[in-house]
Formats: structure tokens, sequence, C-alpha cells
């Protein structure tokens, strides 16, 4: 097993440690300290030496909190999770859900991770942000059977992060079809819903939520560098929110959100998700099996469908694999 998610916890503080010490905490020799030093620099920590035999990260860590964070949710909220998985590193967070069983009906489960090293967004693309620099988590729920409009969850998830986010006083948000989270018109995080149909007749749903609170510079420009949307964070004037009552809080919208879409579907979201869109009545460019189109984007309609014009007509086009993107 790794060490790296152990020296994490000892660097956290963001003080300078001599490595003797370390060494001896850990139980390991000096090339193997070194080995686990180097990991946290792939993972995308950016550590210091500030001289021979002494390490430090740049500030401390604001690591979650497992205790703050079941007092922070409301009890009602609460008990609806079978469980919350609190992990330092995971592969994926929705991948951990999908690969275990499933909560009771109307019930669900939650994975939260302060690092993944395979963490996913659609059609496959990578969602990678160095340890406690952002919220990895993912919500698994059990419905009955499917609720109407089931394709459109992942848009109503979107607004229940509007709405945690709302909380901790981050405004001015908006979403992008069919799972980005701008600021600004930068990337300030992602959903990724997917759905697995049981044998009763009852289904699966795991929405992933990733997004940035304290992005790193070497993190902004590796983002970048691999022809990403440009990124956003939540630092404003300096200070980020505190991720213990931000997870929280998310956690506690996602469940409300699946309450919520179990009985009435996607309505109660679809006025709150046309306000937020960062792309109405805009030009867009829509890639679609490789067959590129450009037309206006108009909106989404009752089943999270997005209404694009092309020619004076309106063409009702499912996530999948379309990609979109505003024209410049």
């Amino acid at each position: 097993m790794s060490e790296a998610p152990t020296l994490l916890r000892l660097l956290a503080d963001g003080a300078t440690h001599e490595e003797a010490p370390l060494m001896q905490a850990l139980g390991l020799g000096g090339t193997a300290l070194a080995r686990a030093i180097d990991a946290l620099a792939e993972q995308g920590l950016e550590l210091k030496s500030p001289r021979v035999g002494y390490v430090r990260l740049p500030r401390p860590l604001d690591l979650i909190d497992r205790p703050r964070l079941e007092s922070l949710l409301p009890g009602a909220h609460r008990a609806r999770l079978e469980g919350i998985e609190l992990l330092d590193e995971v592969d994926s967070t929705n991948a951990r859900l999908l690969a275990a069983r499933g909560p009771a009906h109307g019930t669900g489960r939650a994975c939260v991770a302060e690092f993944q090293s395979a963490g996913r967004g659609r059609r496959g693309r990578s969602w990678r942000a160095p340890p406690a620099s952002g919220v990895c988590l993912s919500l698994g729920w059990t419905f009955a059977e499917p609720p109407a409009a089931l394709s459109a969850i992942s848009l109503a998830a979107g607004v229940a992060v509007l709405r945690a986010l709302a909380r901790h006083d981050v405004l001015g948000l908006s979403l992008k079809w069919p799972n980005d989270i701008l600021k600004d018109g930068c990337k300030l995080g992602g959903i990724l819903g997917e759905v697995q149909a049981n044998a009763d007749g009852s289904v699966f749903v795991v929405i992933g939520v990733g997004l940035n609170v304290r992005l790193p510079a070497g993190a902004r420009a590796a983002v970048l560098a691999s022809g990403g949307l440009e990124p956003a964070d939540l630092v404003i004037q300096g200070s980020a929110p505190e991720r213990t009552p931000l997870v929280a809080s998310l956690l506690e919208a996602l469940v409300a959100m699946a309450l919520e879409f179990e009985a009435r579907g996607f309505a109660p979201f679809l006025s709150e998700w046309n306000r937020a869109d960062a792309l109405k009545d805009r030009p867009v460019r829509v890639l679609d099996r490789d067959a590129l189109r450009e037309g206006v984007a108009r909106g989404i309609d009752a089943d999270g469908a997005l209404r694009f014009e092309r020619g004076g007509r309106i063409e009702r086009l499912t996530a999948g694999d379309v990609s979109l993107r505003a024209v410049a």
C-alpha cells in the first residue's frame, strides 16, 4: 500500500518537517520516504524543500473532518444514507459506489475522497486535482422504479450543487449543458451521472461531483496544457469555503434532490436550471458522432434535452456523446 496518504496527513499542517522523524513515524527508510514524497508531487502537490533533509507544503491543507462532517448533516438527511465512506485516496468515487451493493430503495450511500487517481468526466475525460484541493464526492441512490425524466438527473444535480454553494455565499455561477459548473465562464466543476438497472425493476443512480476549491498554479497549467476549459476555483479575495461544511452542504442538497426527483421528476428543477443556463440564446458548436454543426442554444426542455436551433428549426439533443462549445 502507498505511504503517500499517511505522509499527506503528517505534512498537512504546512509546517517544515525534518525527514528523519517522518521516516520514524512511517517506518520507512530514506529511499521509501523519497518515493512517497515523489508520489505526492505526482498527484499535483507543490512540495517545498527549504533545506536538505526537510520538506513542507506551501500552506496547510484543509482536510475533511469526518466527525464534523457527520455532525453538520441534518438528521433527516443523514438517516437516508446507509453510509458515508471517507477515503484518503481512491481510483474513482463513482466507480467505488458502482462496484458495491446498492443501498435499499429510497436511500443512498456516499463516497468522499481527498484524491482520485482515475476520476472521470463525460465521454471518458479525466478529472484530476491535487489532494485536498477540491471536492471529490459521489452519491449513490436506489429508486424503486425509474423516475420521470431520469436522463435529466445530472442536470437536477447541477441545480442542487448551486443551491449548496449559495449557502456558502458562492453566487453568480452558471451551468453549461449538460454537466459543467462555471464561474465567470471558466470551469469550476462537473457532474457525472451513471445508471444501473436492477433485475427487480429498480435503478441505482450514482451522481459524481467534482469541484475545484483551491487549485494550485501547477494544476491550472496542466489543465490548460491538456486542452481543457480554463479552470476556476472557489477562492475569492484570498480565501475559500472550508471543505468539511462544504461537503456536508453538498451531500444534504444531493439527498434532498434525490427525494424531490423521485417524487416529481425534473420539473422542480427546470426553471432554476434555465435561469443559470450559461449558453441560452448564444451561438454554439455541437460535435455529435464526429459531425460538427453550428447553431443557437435555446435552453432545455422538460426532459433535459438541449433545444438546438439550426436553419430556423429546433432540434432536441440528448447528452450521449454530444460535445457542446460556445462560439467565441
